[in-house]
């Protein structure tokens, strides 16, 4: 037999790897020939590396030859074996090549490189996840692992380009990476060059075209694995945990107040990026921070692990400052006024926190002053006079934040003062181009003050050797660790931590009396103080890093303070703090198709959401769907219609409402008798994988992914009910009658399952399903590993009804046009008189309009009209301030639903009549408040 390879071919690697793991390596004549060497004479082209037979035939595919040396070997084909070979020839190389030449041609790096191949790297990750052996198709590496090893080795030698999240795939690819076979074949292929070892070769092929990929969309991607095979083994395991029921249970702990970690125990202590206080949070805040802080947070606790959620608001600093300004108010009365905002918002979307507080506290104050205190006397502390933006019509030194201008190095115009959104680049704010103030927008000077700075050049070795120890076991999400390296990779800076300002922590150090520390030195510690104000035994969950698993949840703006500054400012401390175990970081959540800009009234935020008439849950469940785990999403009207329309209504409700109503209709409320047949077993051992993925996933916090578990698995149960017909069988013989019960009694089982499962994601419409299906109490607060029987023959249920209402495309359409910004401005042409500062809205006695044009009069203010004879079209128009708006809307909202459901049951006429005359009132008041011109009625059009 006769190998010809070309130098730097990557189709060597494979080839190598499995003559050696074969034993056919010692009988090859290995040749090297040019890369435009036609070895194949009928091919067109010329195809390497190739074998040449001893019968003078030859193999020109690397799997071909792969499989050639297998079956010398004696190896037996297997058809899964087989359908890899399929795949790694029609799917992975494809997308690889592409990969490749993108890396060592044209040169490019990260997502260029990654995105071609990533659903490949996560359809091996997730077959490997769901087997119980280390290899793709057995307990020893097979010809399937070795042609996929050696087709991704050029590209995973690099770690960058194998995701953290991906732990099976990497497992697995380092598995095979250090047997003899392999590392053989790369030593004779890299020849110690590592990925330049294929430049000359990839750079003489023609460049491969991109395969076709999906447009990008808020769907979860299709799990498009080969269908699972159910060993007899995982059959019978899933009908024995079955058949223990409720004595599969783990025994349920009490929770303990305050939770305080327990020696021996998972203690895990959960944070969310604390909201400042200036504003109100809007949808794409809520799913970065505490929603999604929240799902692990539940999830945590169903699983038993001692479990603290903390989280508060941010007060201190320059934003808060301006908000009092504006509202005319002290800095501590906006504090105030908006954490008691914050708070309400977040019971209304039913945030579990343990204890949500706030960073004006003594006890921020005397922690923050320990850290700074440890800091000076240990020598991490820098004194230095640095140049700063003043504004000098608003009179005061501008924080980072408040400076917007075009980035020195990309020219994005809206570039912060401490960091540009687009290139992720820090910045000083002199160096800012055409720098504005953001409060006012005049042109601020430079000036010079003294400040204190972190001295994090000498911390970086310290950083960076916890980074080392971290990063290799945990779950940082692949946003948050590019994020620190590339603050690592550019070299760290010191870091100013004082601020010309009066609110905020102060600084106690002689000559610096007149500063406060910088809100992003003084925040983080904020998690400390919070706990502290939680329970005096706070050092327990933040000096204990031994025994304490530190999740911090954000969106990925706030990484650096996070991985960078926080962990530096308390190494340097050296008091044993606990750092952050597992950094999970998100995306941006956009709006349609732009940005949330509470100014201009575009989005929704935290306040207006429960006025919408749509429950928490149905927010919690969409934002969630469509939460930006790996790349930016949007949050649609029209998708979260089909959403709740498709998702819950059609698929997730249907199912549980249908096995609970079959139940009572059935059988009297009782859960029937039920004989498994070997259908059925199967159904368990299908439930029971999706729920051990379900597991999986959450565990590696994919929280949207992890929600898809939970959908199959009720699309499972209505095939199931479909497939089987228990409304047919129930009217047939005695075995009919029985296969009837035996479905029911699953299916309702099943959705005792999914109301577990449903808990992290919607804890409203999992307890209602809890509450109908009469689950015990013990089996509501802990989610079991695998599916036992919930609910025993004999056990009787409540009484069920359905979980979601039907979202009208009328009433989207709507709720569209109310938070899109702009539209009254757009339709009516208004123009705005600007009166002084002093009237404000709500000191505003009325608003009105005339002509097209607003009029605020204040309370202590009078403004005759000018005399003019108007018709009464023309006649001013009064518009109702937005708190009166928001209350007819809410009115219109719940009018129309209470119109809907008497049409639905058919209620009689005159009740309907009297019903949408109302309704018709209502949005005629709300027409005029809005100073809309009024609709005719439009009379019903016959058929």
């Amino acid at each position: 037999m006769q190998l010809f390879v070309s130098d730097g071919a990557p189709g060597n690697l494979p080839v190598l790897a499995a003559a050696g793991r074969a034993g056919a390596r010692g009988k090859l004549l290995i040749s090297t020939v040019g890369p435009e060497e036609r070895v194949v004479p009928f091919l067109t082209r010329p195809k390497l590396p190739v074998l040449k037979l001893d019968s003078d035939r030859y193999l020109f595919s690397t799997s071909a030859i792969c499989r050639y040396f297998f079956l010398l070997s004696g190896w037996e084909q297997d058809d899964l074996t087989n359908q890899w070979l399929e795949w790694e020839t029609t799917e992975l190389q494809p997308a690889l090549s592409v990969a490749l030449y993108n890396l060592v041609v044209q040169g490019k790096k990260g997502e260029d490189v990654l995105s071609p191949v990533r659903r490949a790297l996560i359809h091996i990750d997730h077959s490997l996840s769901r087997r119980s052996c280390p290899f793709l198709v057995g307990d020893s590496e097979s010809l399937a692992d070795i042609v996929l090893w050696g087709a991704l080795y050029p590209l995973l030698q690099d770690p960058t380009y194998l995701p953290d999240e991906l732990a099976a795939l990497q497992t697995w690819f380092r598995t095979l990476s250090v047997q003899e076979p392999c590392q053989q074949a790369v030593e004779s292929v890299l020849k110690k060059q590592g990925i330049l070892a294929f430049r000359s070769y990839l750079q003489k092929q023609p460049q491969p075209s991109v395969p076709l990929e999906r447009p990008v969309s808020n769907e979860p991607e299709e799990d498009e694995l080969p269908a699972h095979t159910l060993s007899e083994e995982e059959i019978v395991i899933a009908v024995t945990i079955w058949e223990q029921g409720l004595e599969a249970l783990p025994t349920l702990r009490p929770r303990q107040n305050p939770v305080l970690p327990v020696a021996g125990e998972r203690n895990v202590l959960i944070t969310s990026a604390l909201p400042y206080v200036n504003n109100v949070p809007h949808l794409g805040n809520i799913i970065g921070c505490v929603l999604s802080a929240d799902v692990f947070a539940r999830y945590s606790r169903l699983r038993q692990w001692n479990t603290l959620y903390l989280c508060g608001t941010d007060e201190y600093g320059t934003a808060t400052e301006t908000k009092a300004m504006e509202e005319g108010l002290t800095p501590q009365q906006i504090c105030d006024k908006y954490h008691t905002i914050h708070a309400s918002i977040y019971r209304w979307f039913n945030i579990s926190f343990d204890f949500f507080g706030r960073t004006t506290t003594p006890l921020q104050t005397k922690i923050t002053q320990d850290i700074f205190q440890r800091l000076l006397s240990r020598g991490f502390l820098l004194k230095d006079t640095v140049e700063q933006l003043r504004c000098e019509r608003c009179a005061r030194f501008l924080a980072d934040r408040f400076v917007e201008g075009i980035c020195p190095f990309c020219g994005y115009e809206e570039a912060r003062g401490d960091q540009c959104d687009k290139c992720g680049k820090l910045i000083n704010a002199i160096e800012l181009k055409k720098p504005q103030c953001k409060i006012c927008r005049e042109s601020p000077v430079v000036k010079s003050s003294q400040h204190l700075f972190l001295d994090l050049p000498k911390l970086e070795k310290r950083l960076e050797e916890w980074l080392g120890r971290t990063l290799a076991s945990s779950d940082w999400t692949p946003n948050a660790r590019f994020i620190t390296r590339s603050w690592l990779r550019d070299g760290l800076k010191p870091r100013c931590i004082t601020r010309d300002l009066k609110w905020g922590t102060p600084v106690p150090l002689e000559g610096f009396q007149d500063k406060v520390f910088y809100v992003w030195f003084d925040a983080t510690i904020g998690y400390l103080s919070i706990t502290a104000n939680y329970t005096d035994q706070w050092e327990r969950w933040w000096k204990n890093p031994d025994q304490v698993e530190l999740y911090q949840f954000m969106a990925k703006d706030n990484v650096p303070f996070h991985s960078v500054v926080f962990p530096c400012s308390a190494l340097g401390a050296e008091d044993n703090y606990t750092l952050v175990s597992h950094l999970i970081a998100t995306e941006y959540l956009n709006y349609e198709d732009g940005k949330f800009s509470k100014s201009r009234g575009v989005g929704v935020f935290g306040d207006m959401a429960q006025n919408t008439g749509i429950p928490s849950d149905i927010w919690r469940f969409y934002l969630l769907y469509v939460r930006p785990e790996g790349q930016d999403s949007s949050f649609s009207w029209t998708d979260l219609m089909l959403k709740n329309n498709s998702e819950l209504l059609n698929n997730l409700g249907n199912f549980i409402n249908r096995a609970g109503m079959f139940v009572c209709k059935f059988f009297g409320g009782c859960v029937p008798k039920m004989t498994l047949t070997p259908d059925d077993q199967r159904l368990l051992a299908h439930i029971t994988l999706e729920l051990h993925q379900y597991h999986q996933l959450l565990e590696k916090v994919r929280i949207r992914d992890a929600l898809r578990c939970i959908l199959t698995i009720s699309r499972h149960g209505n095939q199931y009910i479909q497939v089987n017909e228990p409304w047919k069988r129930i009217k047939g013989n005695e075995a009919d009658r029985l296969r009837a019960g035996t479905v029911t009694g699953v299916a309702v089982n099943m959705a005792a399952l999914l109301s577990i499962m449903l808990q992290p994601y919607m804890p409203t419409v999992s307890t209602t399903i809890q509450t109908q299906l009469q689950l015990p109490p013990a089996a509501c607060a802990v989610l079991p590993t695998n599916f036992p029987c919930f609910l025993p023959a004999g056990h009787q249920i409540g009484i069920v009804s359905p979980l979601f209402q039907k979202l009208e495309n009328d009433q989207i359409e709507s709720l569209k046009k109310r938070f899109g910004g702009g539209q009254l401005e757009d339709s009516l042409e208004l123009k705005v008189i600007i009166f002084p500062r002093a009237v404000k809205r709500d000191n505003c006695k009325h608003v009105s309009m005339w002509g097209g044009i607003i009029y605020a009069l204040g309370k202590n203010d009078s403004f005759i009209l000018p005399e003019a004879k108007v018709s009464k079209a023309e006649a001013p128009t009064e518009i109702a301030n937005p708190e009166q708006i928001k209350l007819l809307t809410d009115a219109v909202t719940k009018q129309g639903n209470i119109v809907r459901e008497l049409k639905a049951q058919k209620a009689d006429k005159a009740q309907v009549t009297a019903e949408v005359a109302k309704l018709l009132e209502l949005k005629q008041q709300l027409a005029l408040a809005e100073g809309k011109p009024l609709e005719a009625s439009k009379g019903k059009k016959k058929k």
